[in-house]
């Protein structure tokens, strides 16, 4: 078994709803449980501005999937949810993340773990913050410092959900 933390993301659709049914969703995942559920934070979009704001939050799981397969039943449920991938960065009913699994470090076609944007962004740092303040991230290191270089004041949380 294996701890992963995922990232969760909507804005669109009642993006509030879109995170709750994911996080049931990701309790149906086989050989998995759901350790924990940061509460939910509003923020600006990345990429294109002419969009909603986003809704966010990190899972963190106990799993004894692949990271492939973990991904694959992810993104069943984006698909389940609505997800179409047309634009980067745009719009999306849910968007999935594998932000890092235990302490691997992936570089392949179709994965890439820790997730490579992570460290920049403050909406996956805070609510992983939230939920694991003590976690070293594999090549970026303790989240405590990192969380320190990273703007969270554009952030709202609306929600605390467990």
């Amino acid at each position: 078994m294996t701890i992963a933390f995922l990232g969760l993301g909507s804005n669109l659709d009642s993006p509030f709803n879109q995170l709750f049914n994911a996080i049931k969703a990701i309790e149906t995942i086989p050989s998995t449980s759901l350790i924990q559920t940061s509460s939910f934070y509003k923020n600006r979009p990345v990429g294109p501005r002419d969009q909603p704001d986003f809704l966010n939050a990190v899972a963190s799981i106990d799993t004894g999937l692949s990271p492939d397969k973990l991904l694959d039943y992810l993104q069943d449920i984006e698909m389940q949810q609505g997800r179409k991938r047309d634009i980067h960065w745009g719009a999306r009913t849910l968007d999935l993340d594998i932000l890092l699994f235990g302490s691997d470090v992936i570089n392949s076609a179709r994965l890439v773990i820790p997730h490579p944007e992570m460290h920049k962004r403050a909406f996956v740092l805070q609510p992983l913050y939230e939920i694991a303040p003590d976690l070293v991230i594999p090549e970026q290191g303790p989240l405590k410092d990192l969380i320190q270089y990273i703007d969270t004041g554009t952030m709202q949380k609306v929600s605390h959900h467990q």
